[in-house]
């Protein structure tokens, strides 16, 4: 152990960043270990004294609102006894989910806590896993107290960029640069040295938490096929819905009234499909029937936020989710939303 470094304690889940190709079949699938990943990307040794613990073994497509409430009371844990910062290695594919879940479940805390990925698993040429847990494991040493994602802000192998846990979405399927937050730059850049931008919060005297979800929450994408009948099917079981409407926030005229009769028995809110720009239910008149019939607007919270925000708000807040959905709790609605 080195005496001049900091100590941080890195958890893996799975993903591609814990995995390997196997080339019997040609199939990428988690093969390694915490300790092995740790060890594969010999810099670390030079950045942190490291503490690699196993969580999870998972593609990021099989995590569920259970594995984030395991993965908050874990880092919670790490911050009380070990006062370490955190790197979560994480599939790339739902890891915007699972930062904003960390970030209503930990809205204090101690210590950082970095999710980071890969995109092509660490035992091919050009896999971004060896920057991007440097990148991490440098930011988790940092006063950032707010959950984020350090991921390449390029393809070549140059920064990594840290995205703000509420404010992230992968835009690019396999593109090493697949990340981006709309409305917002990143929090920061990791080269050398960390240079964090803007406004954050910084960390707090201790971790609080929040931690578990109201799964059944349902998400309905506003289509031009999409009926009464669908509507009413997806919805009358629901404690919950979040839509994903098109441009400032629609939906079909036919599906008003139904929406509406929902909306007087659960929360709805609604959400923006575009990766930039925001809700705004004033401009058109569906907007303002929508609003009349008590859906709450979102204003630029991404629909992964939303989702999320939903299912904690239902679980911790359940008597003021229709006042909360539309509030700016955590970072998760840009200080542009007004701009749709």
């Amino acid at each position: 152990k080195n005496k001049e470094l900091k100590d941080i304690t890195v958890l893996a889940t799975g993903g591609t960043i814990a995995s390997f190709v196997d080339y019997k079949t040609g199939a990428v699938s988690p093969a390694i270990t915490a300790e092995q990943l740790v060890n594969s990307v010999s810099a670390l040794d030079k950045v942190a004294n490291i503490d690699a613990e196993p969580l999870f073994s998972l593609a990021s497509e099989d995590m569920t609102p259970k594995h984030w409430e395991g993965i908050a009371k874990k880092a919670k844990d790490i911050h009380d006894k070990k006062q370490h910062g955190i790197v979560i290695g994480h599939g790339t594919d739902t890891m915007a989910y699972s930062a904003a879940a960390l970030s209503f479940q930990l809205p204090e805390i101690s210590n950082p806590v970095i999710f980071t990925g890969a995109q092509r698993s660490p035992d091919r040429p050009s896999s971004d896993a060896h920057l991007n847990l440097v990148g991490a494991a440098k930011a988790a040493m940092t006063d950032l107290g707010e959950i984020a994602v350090a991921m390449h802000q390029t393809t070549d192998d140059e920064n990594v960029a840290l995205w703000r846990g509420t404010r992230v979405r992968k835009a690019h399927s396999s593109r090493r640069d697949a990340f981006m937050s709309p409305n917002e730059g990143p929090l920061g850049l990791v080269k050398e040295n960390v240079e964090l931008k803007g406004k954050y919060r910084p960390t707090a005297k201790e971790t609080k938490m929040e931690s578990g979800f109201e799964d059944n929450i349902g998400m309905v994408w506003s289509h031009p096929g999409l009926g009464i009948e669908d509507w009413e099917s997806i919805t009358s079981r629901k404690k919950g819905v979040v839509i994903v409407g098109t441009g400032l926030g629609h939906v079909k005229s036919e599906l008003l009234e139904s929406i509406g009769k929902t909306a007087k028995d659960m929360p709805v809110a609604i959400t923006t499909q575009c990766l930039s720009g925001s809700t705004n239910l004033n401009v058109y008149r569906n907007g303002r029937e929508l609003l009349q019939k008590g859906v709450v607007e979102t204003y630029d919270m991404l629909p992964e936020t939303a989702l999320v925000k939903m299912m904690w708000l239902s679980k911790h807040r359940a008597d003021e989710v229709r006042e909360l959905m539309g509030e700016n709790l955590i970072g998760e609605i840009s200080n542009s939303r007004k701009l749709g």
